[in-house]
């Protein structure tokens, strides 16, 4: 073990290094560490900060003499000075009136890397790509989060197919974290605090370095807090209701008062979800306290406030009753400019006695976006109820369509290409369609070959799961086959990759059997599926569909051609979004509200084949990928799934697999090839998380700083 002040003086900034996020998306800090010590690399599952926690010092002493690997440690440390400490970056040099300006972004979680697992899923994507995206746009952001020491569970998948939950403690000393105020015992100390019912709660933070982003996560396992309080923010997304709102009091207000104990005054506030709503709360209680009337104290607050929601149904919001909420806000009404009447009033939906968050963030922010367009007239149409006079087209909720981080998600290989054929500034410039146009000088073979590399990274790393599962004794060998270990690298490969639950219909595929059985084992164009996921651990019905996806992988039958891969995380996410060859979604009309892992896929060479939801309507041009059905709702799910499935299997059989088998004599599929570069060309700039962040500054926040709440607010 070594400790941070045993690094050699010539090579002390590796802990700096490590301890910034920035290295995660950049290919020249990785290779420092790589180089430095590559198996351990891979054994610390690429987590810099374990590795300097474990790595011999006499590696350290010996590569603080090597020429080769101080070239490649001056050249990270340039990069990393150069790109934290420049101005000349997009918003200061496209907004320089606002560079003293700071956006704070409320998110219920936050997905850096896998080796920070305080994640479930698509918000914490999206939530982490949209920090990456904003240090390198130069944007004057601060996020805000929970410090999930326990994260979410890690998925074992029993013989009879039953998902486990495995919770696992992270280890503070070998992640890339560190306490805003360190207790005695290198621990987080005290900041704040916040009422909980009776009892006060008191509050310390952690702190992620996301390149320029600060990343704050709220934290209750600190010295004063009773061993039940401690436990409080554990683990992420409980059923419990109970603790639920007692994990969004600590998030909403009790990051609006961390951020006030560090000293950091924000302009605008962005709230990620209705998770993070009563961070208004407490904001418009702090306006009051400072004296302002009820409504003066609402403008303000709504004035510098935006909102997002990622939600297409009512089901899915956080309601709370009154009666729960005055058990959890007993002591905080108490507080100076605590309006109980006026508070609950404004989380009221249709008369209810409940409080319904997305109400409350909806009549709180001066301006609300949906996360696609059709997500947006979704979102009118279930809230127009707010805006009884006006017509539902006109509601006053927009829509930023979700985006990803390419320097994130994009393979190696074809980075390596990008930089040879667009120019090695091709990610500064990633959001400009023209550059695009560069893709049609790759050569079918090299493209091909690009991708069949990125193929058999994940076939190997499928293998290898299996392979380990198996001899850990865990697994019988029919599971860890079960587990891909008999897929082929030439075979076509179909990725179903998603959170298990029933609106995004896992079992479509196997809606006919023999169909499908007659499709995967063609001898001559065999057809290989993949699936990988979680169900929400209290969600039986979703765990049973997911079982029964994971018998159908062990019945011999379909000969090994489909496979589930367990415990889902970045790092697999990574492998299944650049080496599969088809990505499927098959939600159910109109429930996906974006989606963002076909987006990766397709910007990897990946072609899209999805329902007409979320963000396809407006990524599918007829030449990039294909579409199953219409957006014409079905009369009940039973017409639904047999049309879809009918529709699903005929483009399979019709398209899709005498496509991707159509080669030359060199084994070479050119029609396969037009359609993957017509997916890359149209899907990677304009679904980026830099035209994402762009579109939030130039739609929601630059507005909202300049101008103000609108002049319609709801009721």
């Amino acid at each position: 073990m070594v400790s941070e002040t045993a690094l050699p003086a010539r090579i002390e900034r590796l802990s700096e290094l490590a301890h910034n996020m920035w290295w995660s998306w950049h290919h020249a800090s990785r290779t420092v560490f790589r180089s430095l010590d590559y198996p351990l690399w891979s054994l610390t599952g690429h987590n810099p900060a374990k590795m300097l926690h474990q790595i011999d010092p006499i590696r350290l002493r010996l590569a603080a003499r090597d020429p080769e690997f101080l070239e490649v440690y001056d050249k990270a440390i340039a990069e990393l000075d150069k790109d934290l400490l420049g101005n000349s970056n997009w918003f200061q040099q496209s907004h320089p009136e606002h560079r003293r300006d700071v956006i704070a972004y409320f998110s219920a979680e936050f997905a850096i890397h896998n080796s920070l697992p305080i994640y479930a899923g698509g918000l914490g994507i999206l939530a982490g790509d949209l920090l990456k995206e904003a240090s390198d746009l130069g944007l004057p952001m601060v996020g805000v989060g929970l410090m999930y020491p326990q994260g979410y569970f890690q998925q074992h998948i029993g013989p009879d197919g039953w998902q486990q939950e495995v919770y696992r403690e992270l280890d503070f000393r070998s992640a890339p974290i560190s306490p805003v105020r360190m207790s005695p015992d290198a621990t987080c100390a005290p900041l704040t605090s916040v009422r909980l019912g009776s009892r006060s709660v008191q509050l310390g933070a952690y702190l992620v370095r996301v390149g320029r982003v600060e990343l704050y996560l709220v934290c209750t396992d600190v010295d004063g807090n009773s061993p039940e309080d401690r436990q409080l923010t554990s683990r992420l997304y409980t059923a419990e209701q109970s603790r639920r709102i007692q994990q969004e009091i600590v998030l909403g207000i009790g990051g609006t008062r961390i951020l006030k104990a560090i000293g950091i005054e924000p302009t605008v506030w962005h709230a990620n979800e209705g998770h993070t709503a009563f961070m208004m709360m407490e904001r418009i209680r702090g306006e009051r306290e400072r004296g302002r009337s009820p409504e003066d104290a609402l403008d303000a607050v709504r004035a510098r406030t935006v909102f997002t929601t990622h939600t297409p149904v009512p089901a899915g919001h956080d309601v709370f009753s009154f009666d729960l909420m005055d058990e959890h806000f007993s002591g905080y009404w108490d507080l100076p400019g605590a309006d109980r009447s006026r508070m609950l009033e404004l989380g009221r939906t249709d008369g209810s006695a409940q409080f319904n968050m997305t109400t409350f963030a909806l009549r709180t922010s001066a301006r609300s976006n949906a996360v696609s367009k059709k997500h947006m007239q979704v979102t009118q149409r279930m809230w127009q109820g707010l805006w009884p006079d006006t017509p539902e087209d006109l509601v006053p909720i927009s829509h930023v369509t979700n985006g990803v981080h390419p320097p994130t998600w994009l393979s190696a290989e074809l980075a390596e290409l990008y930089c040879s054929h667009l120019g090695h500034d091709w990610a500064e410039r990633h959001d400009d369609i023209a550059l695009w146009d560069g893709i049609d000088k790759i050569s079918d073979d090299a493209l091909w070959q690009a991708r069949r590399k990125q193929k058999q990274r994940l076939i190997t790393a499928m293998a290898l799961r299996g392979q380990e599962c198996w001899a850990s004794g865990r697994c019988s060998p029919q599971q860890a086959l079960a587990m891909g270990s008999l897929f082929e690298p030439t075979a076509l490969t179909i990725g179903f990759v998603r959170r298990f639950t029933e609106y995004k219909r896992p079992t479509l595929l196997f809606r006919d059997i023999e169909r499908l059985k007659r499709i995967v084992r063609d001898p001559w164009c065999p057809v290989q599926i993949v699936f990988a996921g979680k169900s929400h651990p209290a969600d039986e019905a979703s765990k049973q569909l997911l079982q029964q996806v994971y018998r159908m992988c062990l019945d011999r039958e379909f000969r090994g051609r489909v496979a589930f891969v367990e415990d889902y995380d970045m790092h697999m996410s990574r492998l299944l979004t650049r080496g599969v060859d088809v990505w499927l979604n098959t939600p159910r009309r109109p429930r996906e509200a974006s989606g963002t892992s076909g987006m990766k896929a397709c910007m990897n060479g990946v072609i899209h084949l999805s329902v007409p939801d979320g963000w396809w309507p407006e990524g599918y041009d007829g030449t990039n990928g294909w579409v199953i059905g219409d957006e014409t709702l079905s009369a009940s799910h039973e017409e639904e799934d047999s049309r879809d499935a009918d529709a699903l299997y005929s483009i399979l059989e019709n398209e899709v697999i005498p496509l991707f088998y159509d080669r030359d004599r060199n084994g070479i599929p050119h029609g396969w090839l037009k359609k993957v570069r017509s997916s890359i060309k149209s899907i990677t700039p304009r679904f980026s998380s830099r035209r994402m962040v762009k579109d939030y500054v130039g739609t929601m926040y630059i507005p909202v700083l300049e101008q103000g709440y609108g002049p319609q607010a709801p009721r």
